[in-house]
């Protein structure tokens, strides 16, 4: 495959600001683009040559996005990872793999890989749910240090703000 032709299209989930410096590199070649993002004001819709808008998390949806392209990449890590894992087993190239993919959407999964391989990653602790953090907090021996990130390590962010109203 000639990765660096017109005939070769690129297929890019989600099209936020990682996938317009992405097309910001992809521009330099003669490849065509192909993006799907659930906003109609997607960054990456004016910078690509194919804009489809829809449901990253829908199974058809991207399902049938990676059946139109070569080799499928992300840029967000909230995708239908079982579409993915459909496309390449029937040949699709994703990068980076499904399996990878599945490792990064659970954070906690990933500092824990992290801290067993050694690989240099910030300070963190798990909690089990909202309650125990807010305990944690509570307690005068608590290693955490307001303001903090909370990040669940699935979907979603929270912000502790202050020591009297962390929620």
């Amino acid at each position: 495959m000639n990765y660096f032709s017109s005939d070769f299209k690129l297929g890019i989930l989600g099209g936020g600001q990682l996938g317009k410096m992405l097309l910001f590199d992809t521009r330099k070649f003669d490849i065509q683009t192909y993006v799907l993002d659930p906003s109609n004001e997607a960054p990456c819709r004016i910078a690509c040559n194919h804009f489809f808008q829809g449901d990253l998390m829908d199974f058809d949806t991207v399902y049938e996005f990676g059946k139109k392209v070569d080799v499928l990449t992300f840029e967000i890590e909230l995708v239908n990872l079982e579409a993915l894992e459909k496309l390449e087993s029937e040949g699709l190239k994703v990068y980076p793999s499904p399996k990878t993919l599945r490792s990064i959407q659970n954070k906690g999964r990933q500092k824990d890989f992290y801290a067993q391989n050694n690989i240099p990653t910030a300070p963190y602790k798990r909690f089990n749910d909202l309650e125990n953090l807010k305990s944690e907090i509570v307690n005068q021996q608590s290693t955490i240090q307001l303001p903090f990130v909370w990040k669940c390590t699935e979907r979603r962010y929270e912000f502790g703000r202050s020591q009297t109203t962390p929620f």
